[in-house]
């Protein structure tokens, strides 16, 4: 899924599913460009079902099911919420899946859309083909704040992009003018657990599982995109459901098909494999991290190698795993490692660093000698379990106890006053 050489190149990005460059990449269009309404498809050759499917590992019953949901072309449909932990895939398979139908979307992410305001603003900016450019002064195409506004604007302009969708169809083949399918709208949402940080979140997460039931319009469909489950959106006012899809966590195996794509030399990276993935997979099965943990790992795996191409015997696999056998420990540490250090540098002030330098040299020096093989946050677990056998029995009782013993206590010792 290499992005093509044609000047109009989709402005949408995706997260790669594997460590090879999978994604969609968006350039920089000239300040001339005007967006059209063929900007609100992927303006690429469509995907065909077969390397739909080819291109995510374990995810083919999640692919099927969400075409499933998708329903024919031009069919209403209920609201979906894909979920599911972090790098399952969710993002990648729902916008390859609409390159694969070739039909027109708009895809917003509440990352980088961090307030009502801006999100609101990013749909309407995309459905009324306006970019924020110098030639704009980098304004939103209409400046919205309240929800009923939002509203307003968003069914004027979904009548204008459905108006101009049923009025080309059938007039040129999309697949030669590069014009989506269909005469429906979808909206995706994406990172929904973000809004729930929101100062207003107790009322944008209700409009927009809402904003069908509002908008009153079958030709547009929802579609969210969360790493959280659907029982932490669980809200008491009246509103259609979305339809869940899972992802589940990646297997071991779906993680092997993943990392094995595109490797020049297969054999010698599925010896590596064969070393780090097991413990890794203990550790976490995030796509995003075991990409950048393998990443550095493999060229040390591969340093004893004059020849990188070579395919290797029992006798070499030895010699290589004796080789990166020392560097997996540490790389096992680095995987969750947190990073306090900044936090404390931005609460020190100049002239306590001047102070207090050598007595932190001291400090780091000791941190240093005792940093044994364990990852950073199992030693902050080992904190927490400390401090907490601190607290007095009675705390305790009185907090966690449910048989009342805390009660009972404090009733005798009133008596005894008394």
């Amino acid at each position: 899924m290499a992005t093509e050489e044609s000047p109009q190149v989709t402005r949408r990005a995706t997260r790669s599913y594997s460590a090879s460059n999978t994604a969609i990449e968006s350039t920089n269009l000239p300040e001339s460009y005007k967006p059209t309404i063929n900007d609100l498809g992927f303006r690429q050759q469509p995907l065909r079902l077969e390397d739909l499917l080819s291109s995510f590992p374990g995810r083919r019953s999640q692919i099927l099911e969400l075409l499933r949901l998708l329903g024919p072309l031009n069919s209403p449909m209920f609201p979906i919420l894909v979920y599911g932990g972090p790098s399952t895939g969710k993002t990648s398979v729902t916008l390859q899946v609409f390159r694969h139908l070739n039909r027109p979307f708009i895809y917003s992410s509440c990352i980088t859309c961090y307030s009502p305001r801006i999100l609101f603003e990013s749909i309407l900016n995309q459905l009324l083909f306006h970019r924020k450019d110098s030639g704009h002064s980098y304004s939103s195409v209409k400046r919205c704040e309240r929800p009923s506004d939002f509203v307003n604007y968003l069914r004027e302009a979904l009548e204008n992009v459905l108006t101009n969708l049923k009025g080309n169809s059938g007039k040129v083949s999309s697949k030669m003018s590069g014009r989506p399918d269909g005469t429906m709208v979808y909206l995706v949402f994406d990172n929904l657990e973000r809004i729930r940080d929101w100062d207003k979140s107790s009322t944008i997460l209700p409009f927009l599982f809402n904003l069908n039931d509002i908008l009153k319009m079958p030709e547009v469909g929802l579609i969210f995109i969360s790493n959280t489950s659907p029982d932490t959106y669980y809200l008491n006012i009246g509103y259609v459901e979305p339809i869940p899809l899972y992802f589940p966590d990646y297997t071991e195996d779906d993680l092997r098909h993943i990392f094995m794509a595109n490797q020049t030399n297969s054999r010698l990276y599925a010896s590596f494999l064969d070393v780090v993935l097991r413990p890794f997979c203990r550790v976490t099965r995030q796509v995003d991290e075991l990409a950048a943990a393998f990443s550095s790992l493999f060229k040390k795996y591969s340093e004893p190698l004059s020849d990188k191409e070579v395919a290797p015997n029992e006798e070499m696999k030895r010699r290589l795993f004796s080789h990166i056998r020392p560097h997996i420990a540490s790389a096992l540490n680095e995987t969750f490692q947190v990073r306090s250090q900044p936090l404390l540098k931005a609460e020190t002030n100049e002239e306590t660093k001047k102070t207090n330098s050598s007595r932190m040299l001291g400090i780091r020096e000791d941190f240093d000698k005792i940093d044994f093989h364990m990852s950073t946050s199992a030693k902050y677990l080992l904190i927490s379990a400390f401090l907490a056998s601190r607290n007095p029995a009675t705390l305790d009782a009185s907090l966690f106890d449910s048989t009342g013993v805390s009660d009972s206590r404090k009733r005798k010792r009133k008596m005894l006053f008394v």
